[in-house]
């Protein structure tokens, strides 16, 4: 999508962020990935040998660039996680990849980015309990499948009840929205439940999937956020994170809007509040 060649551009130009705070990921090592996705999926998505209907469940066609790149936002996702940890804070500005199961791909997504990071970390002992924040409008149906017999991470979903995907998995917690959501309903229940779940789990590390699809101009979204209720949902993460000494990885998710400088602005803004709180 052209957002993730704009974005970086406009941060940079408005002096948000500088050049050398940006980092290009490799592709990531095929062990890593094996830690939350079945080998026999793996294989089958590098050799491109899914099914026509594994293929359409996806909705890209496969290409070895488009199997390089996922493997190249996982990576990043991973590397974040030790730019957070020094820092406070890190972003991918791609990422956010949650419809993605251990055997298969969904809804644009082909590897899990931020499931396989919180395996890593779990499996580095770098993290003991993690907490996964997705406000995309969608629910993080993938990632809630991958964790569900796993107590060291606790997926946290709010998002809307008659979104894609149609069947939805059982987070940790779900909170599902009606559609035409209003910004201080959505948000009220944002600040009660993340408060909430913040003192109750006692998280040492957080992923937040930041979507911007919640707003009122997307076109798939049907909640009607506007666009600063959307940056007052991103503050409320961030500074929730600050208060507790968290590190948090934000990745970008969803966006679907008809003007492309909605959805620039709209990702931007997260950004912006990280540059304020840290």
């Amino acid at each position: 999508m052209l957002k993730y060649e704009i974005l970086p551009e406009q941060l940079c130009y408005e002096g948000t962020v500088t050049e050398s705070q940006f980092f290009e990921p490799e592709p990531l090592a095929h062990q890593v990935v094996l830690a939350v996705h079945e080998a026999q999926y793996l294989d089958r998505l590098l050799t491109q040998t899914l099914t026509k209907q594994e293929i359409r469940r996806i909705g890209f066609p496969l290409s070895a660039d488009l199997i390089e790149r996922e493997l190249r936002i996982a990576q990043g996702t991973v590397t974040a996680c030790k730019f957070a940890t020094d820092d406070g804070i890190a972003f991918n500005i791609a990422g956010g990849t949650h419809h993605a199961f251990r055997d298969a791909g969904e809804g644009f997504c082909l590897l899990n980015d931020q499931a396989i990071a919180a395996q890593y970390l779990i499996d580095n002992k770098l993290a003991q309990q993690i907490l996964i924040i997705d406000l995309d409008v969608h629910q993080g149906n993938g990632t809630a499948a991958i964790f569900k017999n796993e107590s060291k991470v606790f997926t946290l979903s709010l998002h809307g009840k008659d979104n894609f995907p149609l069947h939805k998995e059982k987070s940790d917690l779900d909170i599902a929205f009606e559609n035409d959501t209003s910004d201080e309903l959505y948000l009220a229940t944002l600040t009660t439940t993340l408060a909430k779940v913040l003192v109750e789990l006692k998280p040492d590390f957080l992923f937040f999937q930041a979507g911007v699809d919640v707003l009122d101009t997307d076109k798939l979204g049907k909640l009607k956020l506007s666009r600063e209720a959307c940056k007052k949902r991103d503050r409320i993460v961030l500074e929730s994170a600050r208060k507790y000494a968290l590190p948090l990885v934000v990745c970008m998710g969803g966006g679907y809007s008809e003007k492309l400088t909605d959805i620039i602005e709209a990702h931007a803004n997260t950004y912006r509040l990280a540059k304020e709180i840290y």
